[in-house]
């Protein structure tokens, strides 16, 4: 689980800002909280602002982090360390990311810098028994091992190292080090990216679904509290040739030649109704594809205690919908602690029915057009019982639109 997350000179985050899921000493809704040492953790956090205030941003400032974490051993010699500067930043200043987290119920403190488009810094702590004990620390190409591990253990990594690989990604698939392969695996297995431009998420659905009846299961229930008649699933998956007359022709015969070599997936999936059955892909709606998209591996999530990262959550979805999710996640009691963090403009969800205080977080831009992000409850003068979308759409929160005279003057033109 997520404990904090700091950034710093990414895209329009210029200086550093700070995201905490560590609740506060708020008595509502205890029941979203799970206890951790002295403290308590929360389930969902929901992200508001206005468009081009960095709520994206942020959700990619946590991407960026896994994908460097994950793929920067196969960074071949040369090849540069992607940075995304703030553009009043200069050349000299790093782009810096922080993580507090829970794997395997001890909590680690891991952060690296960017800079010059290759890695300044980089360091991982963890915290066995409630001491703070160090793994690694490095500086530039220099790395400084914690006491209590031998100098042959570091020795392999050490030697893959290059200034556009990440010393955690080296150690993990260089050592047997049990404490760092778990730091490793909650960026590769814990922190899932909801993106459907980017990945096939039906077609993962669908094989969660073939491989796991349980998951078929609960999908169907959600489907029939819903609302939607579905009855059942024929989730079938085929491999084919794709045919060459299907490509577009301006793509060269040799283009053509490497594409139609393989196989790709076909999806061939039935959705029984009562009385019929129709075509997942060319016969149902945008919002039913998006429900097998987003609810599958939402149950995978919960059920081994992931992190789902999702920008807009609501988009495509019906408000009765989101609200479902968000309550799921909130209220889980299937299998590990999972968290839900979103950004989304949906202000019905501003209700303290359904959020603490602590959950609610705004950004907004700063007169240098730099990020800042915070917290409903680091605003004074917020009652429990507060009206928070009429709060919010006068502007007592702030990360709201603020459009000139002007713009209404066009309006009634």
């Amino acid at each position: 689980m997520l404990l904090e997350f700091s950034c710093a000179n990414h895209k329009s985050i210029k200086d550093k800002i700070l995201f905490s899921t560590i609740a506060s000493k708020d008595t509502s809704h205890e029941d979203y909280l799970k206890s951790f040492g002295r403290n308590k953790i929360l389930r969902s956090m929901a992200i508001y602002g206005p468009n081009g205030s960095g709520k994206s941003n942020f959700i990619e400032a946590l991407e960026f982090s896994k994908f460097l974490v994950c793929k920067s051993m196969s960074f071949q010699p040369g090849q540069k360390v992607p940075q995304f500067s703030h553009k009043l930043n200069s050349d000299s200043v790093p782009s810096e990311y922080e993580f507090q987290f829970i794997k395997n119920d001890v909590r680690y403190s891991y952060g690296f810098s960017v800079l010059d488009s290759m890695i300044a810094e980089e360091y991982l702590f963890f915290f066995p028994n409630g001491r703070q004990t160090k793994i690694f620390e490095r500086n530039g190409l220099q790395i400084l091992p914690g006491n209590k591990y031998k100098k042959n253990e570091f020795e392999v990594a050490k030697d893959i190292l290059k200034e556009n690989r990440l010393f955690l990604s080296c150690l993990a698939n260089y050592s047997n080090l049990k404490e760092v392969e778990a730091a490793f695996k909650f960026f590769m297995e814990d922190m899932i990216s909801y993106n459907p431009q980017a990945n096939n998420w039906i077609e993962y659905s669908l094989k969660l679904m073939k491989e796991n009846n349980e998951i078929k299961k609960l999908f169907l229930q959600f489907m029939d509290e819903i609302g939607t008649g579905v009855k059942d699933i024929k989730p079938e998956i085929k491999k084919v040739k794709m045919n060459p007359n299907d490509l577009p022709d301006v793509l060269p015969n040799e283009v053509k030649t490497i594409l139609t070599s393989g196989e790709v997936s076909k999806i061939d999936t039935k959705i029984v109704y009562d009385k019929f059955e129709t075509d997942l892909m060319s016969e149902e709606s945008r919002g039913i594809k998006k429900l097998f998209e987003i609810i599958c591996p939402m149950i995978d999530i919960l059920s081994k205690g992931k992190i789902l990262l999702c920008d807009e959550i609501e988009t495509g979805l019906h408000e009765s919908i989101v609200h479902y999710i968000i309550e799921t996640f909130n209220k889980a009691k299937i299998g590990e602690f999972a968290q839900l963090i979103f950004t989304t403009h949906d202000t019905s969800l501003l209700d303290p029915k359904i959020f603490r205080r602590d959950q609610i977080w705004f950004t907004q831009l700063d007169n240098e057009r730099g990020t800042d992000l915070y917290s409903l409850l680091e605003i004074k003068n917020v009652r429990k019982n507060e009206n928070l979308i009429k709060g919010y759409i006068e502007g007592k929160y702030g990360a709201i639109p603020m459009l000139n005279s002007s713009f209404f003057n066009f309006i009634d033109q």
